[in-house]
């Protein structure tokens, strides 16, 4: 492994790329960039380079000259635009590529549900075939457990007391702490038996593997008092969010916690071999309530 030092963030102003960038700084093992388009009103810590472009060729190799590695963190409107990205990154001499495709495994199952999932799955097969001129890491994570539990995306209110159970909120799925997270990728970019270890690989990590109903079991142990919960179907779900605003967050929410079952990863996990520690669900959920994590 050569020496990774210089670190951009591609689509840093989303809800992953401060947390990466943050955790980056926090090694101080690397000087960080973020890479954000023209229009992004995104703040970022003053040791970091803010690179405002656009995602054409040009702009992108320019942004990446001099780069060791590259995270994309680009949503849904970037992934098909990742391709280009990786190019770009390959032409500037970019050693290392994380693609945007930390969440559930891709399956034609996943695909057929959320079509748009396609694009990342074509990111990651693009990257395997230019192996010869660059390495990529893909870390699933499935969802995200504390952004998940603070931000309300796992159906919880914290403020209020409320849940939020699709389809009984009884179908497993595994989740994943952000700082669980960006201390892998810290690892893999700073440990040279890491690196090795996770290059070109498809790598798995979760903390839990809970559901819905096992989070509401916990939180009413921990805060002592009976949450007010309702109950959707994720039928109905999928069905009142088509055309709206809000289209691929509920179609996200309703495969990943739903009777479709999409969160859950099938390959193996990677914890032991990355040596992660853990903590328990009631640990993790103390930390949260408390407003200590995320």
């Amino acid at each position: 492994m050569s020496a990774i030092t210089n670190v951009i963030v591609v689509g840093a102003g989303g809800s992953l790329g401060p947390t990466l960038i943050d955790a980056l700084l926090a090694s101080k093992k690397f000087i960080v960039a973020a890479f954000v388009r023209p229009e992004s009103k995104s703040v970022f810590p003053r040791e970091v380079k803010i690179v405002k472009a656009d995602y054409s060729r040009q702009e992108l190799e320019a942004a990446l000259k001099g780069q060791d590695a590259v995270i994309s963190t680009v949503g849904i409107g970037g992934f098909a635009a990742q391709k280009t990205v990786i190019n770009a990154a390959i032409a500037s001499g970019v050693k290392h590529f994380f693609p945007s495709d930390f969440g559930a495994d891709i399956t034609e199952q996943t695909i057929a549900f959320f079509p748009v999932f396609r694009d990342k799955q074509d990111a990651i097969d693009y990257l395997i075939s230019r192996e010869g001129a660059i390495s990529w890491t893909v870390i699933k994570t499935s969802a995200f457990f504390d952004w998940g539990m603070k931000v309300g995306f796992t159906g919880f209110d914290l403020v209020n007391r409320t849940a939020n159970l699709i389809d009984g909120g009884v179908t497993k799925f595994h989740a994943t702490n952000l700082s669980t997270l960006t201390g892998v990728v810290v690892a893999i970019l700073s440990v040279p038996e890491i690196y090795e270890k996770t290059k070109n690989q498809i790598i798995s990590i979760s903390n839990h593997e809970v559901s819905q109903h096992d989070i509401l079991a916990t939180v009413e142990r921990i805060t002592g008092v009976n949450w007010e919960v309702t109950y959707t179907d994720s039928d109905d779900l999928i069905e009142d969010a088509k055309g709206t605003s809000a289209d691929a967050y509920a179609m996200i929410r309703a495969g990943l916690f739903g009777k479709i079952g999409l969160g859950r990863l099938s390959g193996k996990l990677w914890n032991d071999e990355l040596g992660l520690t853990q903590k328990s669900l009631e640990e993790d959920l103390e930390l949260i309530l408390e407003g200590k994590s995320p």
